[in-house]
């Protein structure tokens, strides 16, 4: 049984999982509190199919700080770093 980690992880046993596969904690957590997270489908457009202004909802969205200055190849190398 997975470990409760509070209210802020939607999904406990799939942040457990993540963490182990050695995903920082930030990380784990934001996979495992989207509800479309583990979903099949891949269907998800690739970032260089996405404006850069797109680019730029979806870093404000994960946290990724300086996305104000960056090009769109930055946005999307930061986004697969995170």
């Amino acid at each position: 049984m997975a470990k409760n980690h509070g209210p802020s992880i939607k999904n406990d046993e799939q942040y457990e999982a993540l963490r182990d596969e050695g995903y920082s904690k930030q990380k784990a957590a934001r996979i495992a509190n989207d509800p479309n997270s583990g979903k099949k489908g891949g269907k998800a457009e690739n970032y260089e199919d996405r404006t850069k202004e797109e680019l730029y909802d979806k870093a404000k969205e994960v946290g990724i700080g300086g996305r104000s200055k960056m090009t769109k190849a930055e946005l999307i190398k930061a986004l697969r770093n995170n």
